[in-house]
């Protein structure tokens, strides 16, 4: 199965038990439970790659799934993040964790990805592994079922510091790390990331170095449905609808500032002709 080279080692799985358990709890289809919710995770990789997960996951589960997630370029875990003219508050600091406190409990499946805007924030390792343990702990509490990707560390070795500047100077201007500073830093977080997966009975997920390609952090647009569809741990959908992307791009979180000014937009789960409904924090 595609899902099963990002899984570390059989001494990691959630459940303590067989890969066999473990494939059982990760598929879709007769003889398998059906989730209801996907609780998604991330920053700019999610972002650019949810309508792939909203559809993945209703072609695997039905119509009636939901999607209840928290991203945006740049995101960070524990504190404000600003993109352009777009403020976000942290992941952690969002209404996604009152909506799942106040939601029906169902089958859930959670993803907690894009964990290395943090290290580029300047944040040690050791406050990005605290604020990961927070959501991984909170999640807890609703699943079991949570899957943690790595950093792409392989694709990030691979720049130069020409290209590091580059990018740098871009998205983060900010960042005052060295390639060699960021490298190190991030070594040390995808190592903490193991360890917390073991601790909190995660599965994690090893990203596929061939994913990557120019951009070193972001997966390639031509395989986000191969990616995300392992990512979650289920059958590759096929199909990709432009207008539902589109729509999904656009919808506004509950709440942001554009150009300094706050903006909430309660959420009630917006329903999406293709079936499936989507809260966004």
């Amino acid at each position: 199965m595609g899902f099963a080279k990002g899984i570390d080692s059989p001494l990691k799985l959630a459940s303590g038990g067989s890969l066999a358990a473990l494939e059982g709890r990760m598929t879709s289809g007769p003889g398998y439970p059906k989730i209801g919710r996907v609780v998604a995770l991330g920053a700019s990789n999610l972002t650019r790659g949810f309508q792939t997960v909203v559809s993945s996951a209703r072609a695997a589960w039905g119509p009636g799934v939901e999607v209840v997630a928290a991203i945006g370029h740049g995101r960070s875990y524990g504190a404000d993040s600003r993109f352009v003219v777009r403020r976000l508050p942290g992941i952690l600091q969002s209404g996604l964790w009152r909506e799942l406190e106040a939601a029906t409990p169902v089958p859930t499946r959670a993803l907690v990805t894009d964990v290395g805007n943090d290290i580029l924030y300047g944040f040690p390792p050791e406050q990005v592994l605290a604020w990961v343990d927070e959501a991984l702990g909170r999640l807890g509490r609703f699943t079991d079922d949570i899957v943690l990707t790595d950093l792409p560390l392989a694709s990030a070795r691979n720049v130069s510091r020409l290209k590091f500047f580059a990018f740098k100077s871009v998205v983060v201007p900010a960042c005052r790390l060295s390639l060699d500073q960021v490298l190190e830093r991030a070594e040390r977080v995808n190592a903490g990331l193991a360890e917390l997966a073991e601790a909190r009975r995660a599965r994690l997920f090893r990203l596929e170095p061939s994913w990557y390609g120019f951009d070193p952090i972001h997966i390639r647009p031509a395989l986000w449905r191969t990616a995300w569809s392992e990512i979650l741990g289920v059958e590759r959908a096929h199909g990709r609808s432009s207008a539902e992307s589109v729509r999904l791009y656009l919808m506004r979180p509950e709440r942001q500032w554009l150009f300094g000014v706050e903006q909430v937009t309660p959420q009630t789960g917006a329903g999406l002709p293709a079936g499936g409904h989507v809260w966004l924090y």
